[in-house]
């Protein structure tokens, strides 16, 4: 209970709760339970600024440990003790104690305590001005943390374990920019991006259980020549959250003739996932076929515009000027993955997709990645109506509401029914409607369609027990349900396909979102490429039915005269903001990965 109260930050709930134990385990003479309970009491006061008092109940705790032999515990009460003393701005005595911890940690080959302990000792390091140091043991910590991600642990356990590790990657990045270093601090960001996913993409398809293939990592030389290769200009942001005041945004530029260029944003007292957040509620995003789900008095305007002066500003005289011929792929960091790119909005006016063609991708490493799935494709440009699979409208699944704690079926959506036929009219295919668009046809079509598009329902929150009551991988798509199908494609599923489709289009509420994390967006899209498609067209909320349908008609339109993926995607929200130019409207769909 006083860890749940510590969690919650509700810290004197969580000290009462903890002096309870520490009576408890005294009357009982539990030494090693008085020792956690003086560490839990520690780590309470450390969250609370006292730290002296901190000090002298781990000081506490490591005497027990040591009576008792514990050295795991011992090793542990040293670790807080130097945070503790970190805290205070005593270095020195910060890293002796890390250091101390770093034997044991070695002693009884506790690798991940080992990896932890030298990221400690790098940002003490870091903090007391020694970059050289710092630089020499985050890279060993690297080296560490990197070896526990085996190929055989499992997607989600890999994830999970990057997300404790993210810090070392991002204080990495500090310490290279601050030895003039930008174009290693790029590496870095490299390396600490997507390694999950890329896990996924490059698995052998016959593994041998005992070969544990070595991680490879982008260098600058390899990012250019990637660069090169889709003839694009690639930013990289990422945002360096140090839980300090000083929060920074780093943005790598690297043109397609290999030109690297860097650029530090100072935050100060911007809030960048407030102003995210709130730069979708000023734009007004809507459920598909519903109204609007949030929308605040701030002009979206203003919003549009302070996110375009941090995130592009920066660097706009770097960005291609032909906007036609060469396209910017974005690869954003955290939050910055909910930003409506295309929508950014310059002083004079003018909207960031008016003058560039846009993607993104989760890496750098992800880009290359899936040019190597369309060229193992082998598509021509000629395109069968037997090969689209087209589906719009299903007959609605039930689905889990937690509000009701009950099941309820999912609203119909004529609109998107009409997307679909007019599309399948431009293509003269049979597309699958109402309850012809069931789960156990469509998969069985899944690996044979070279063009997949869904307008239906996405649902962004199935697959978390509380709001979906399954426990899955976040996402699903509606479908018909019927003949031992729910009528849920989820992400799970879909990442067990081979798919041989060169484009899938998700026209479906917040299909681009899921939980952001270090591997980036799990969702939806992620499992599509890990299934083998190279190009996917998500939405980051869903506009209404008829600019969706425009937008959509138009985005097969230009595609099918001879412009790529991302010029055709281009073409379509500029033809759809003429008559419907509010960036809701038009601006919610992106594509990811290849633009070929």
């Amino acid at each position: 209970m006083g860890n749940v109260y510590l969690s919650l930050r509700q810290y004197q709930q969580a000290t009462d709760l903890y002096d309870q134990v520490l009576a408890i385990t005294r009357e009982i003479g539990d030494r090693a339970g008085e020792g956690v309970a003086l560490g839990n009491l520690g780590s309470t006061y450390l969250r609370l600024g006292q730290y002296h008092k901190a000090i002298d109940l781990y000081e506490q705790d490591l005497a027990i440990t040591r009576e008792i032999g514990n050295r795991a515990g011992e090793g542990s009460a040293l670790v807080n003790l130097g945070s503790a003393y970190l805290k205070l701005g005593q270095y020195y005595k910060a890293i002796d104690l890390y250091e101390q911890d770093l034997a044991i940690t070695r002693e009884i080959g506790n690798r991940a305590g080992e990896g932890i302990v030298l990221n400690n000792i790098g940002i003490a390091l870091f903090q007391s001005g020694q970059l050289l140091e710092s630089e020499e043991q985050l890279f060993e910590a690297l080296d560490v943390l990197e070896s526990l991600r085996a190929r055989e642990l499992s997607d989600d356990n890999k994830i999970t374990l990057f997300e404790t590790q993210k810090s070392t990657y991002r204080v990495l990045q500090e310490v290279l920019v601050a030895l003039n270093q930008p174009q290693r601090a790029l590496e870095v960001a490299e390396r600490g991006r997507a390694q999950a996913l890329v896990d996924l993409l490059t698995k052998p398809s016959d593994p041998q259980p005992m070969e544990s293939p070595p991680i490879n990592f982008p260098d600058l030389a390899q990012i250019q020549r990637i660069a090169q290769q889709h003839n694009s200009t690639l930013v990289e942001y990422s945002f360096i959250d140090n839980g300090v005041d000083n929060s920074q945004i780093y943005i790598w530029v690297v043109q397609p003739n290999g030109e690297l260029h860097f650029q530090q944003v100072d935050l100060s007292d911007e809030d960048l996932a407030t102003l995210v957040i709130q730069s979708r509620k000023a734009i007004g995003v809507r459920n598909r076929g519903g109204f609007l789900l949030e929308a605040n008095q701030t002009s979206d305007t203003e919003q549009l515009q302070r996110l375009h002066q941090l995130l592009i500003a920066p660097i706009a005289d770097l960005l291609p000027q032909n906007a036609p011929d060469q396209s910017v792929i974005f690869i954003p960091h955290e939050d910055l993955f909910l930003v409506p790119f295309a929508a950014l909005m310059d002083d004079s006016g003018d909207y960031l997709i008016e003058n560039h063609t846009i993607l993104t991708a989760p890496s750098i490493q992800v880009l290359d990645l899936t040019q190597k799935q369309r060229l193992a494709l082998g598509h021509t440009k000629d395109l069968n109506p037997d090969q689209l699979l087209l589906v719009g409208n299903p007959t609605m699944p039930e689905v889990w509401n937690p509000k009701t704690s009950d099941f309820q079926q999912l609203t119909n959506l004529p609109g998107a029914e009409q997307e679909v036929m007019e599309i399948a009219n431009f293509f003269d295919s049979q597309p699958l409607l109402n309850a012809a668009a069931t789960e156990q046809q469509i998969k069985q079509r899944l690996e044979t369609a070279r063009v997949i598009h869904f307008a239906t329902h996405g649902l962004l929150e199935y697959g978390k027990p509380k709001d979906s009551g399954v426990r899955d991988v976040p996402g699903a798509i509606a479908l018909a349900p019927g003949q031992g199908e729910d009528g849920l494609l989820t992400s799970a599923e879909i990442g067990d396909f081979t798919l041989q489709a060169e484009l899938v289009v998700l026209s479906a509420c917040d299909t681009g979102r899921g939980d952001i994390t270090g591997d980036g967006v799990i969702g939806l899209s992620r499992s599509l490429f890990e299934a083998g498609t190279p190009s996917v067209i998500v939405s980051l909320w869903s506009v209404p039915d008829a600019p969706t349908a425009a937008l959509m008609t138009e985005f097969y339109r230009q595609w099918r005269s001879g412009l790529d993926k991302a010029q055709a995607l281009r073409q379509a929200m500029l033809a759809t903001m003429e008559t419907h130019p509010k960036p809701r409207d038009w601006a919610a769909f992106t594509l990811i990965g290849e633009a070929e």
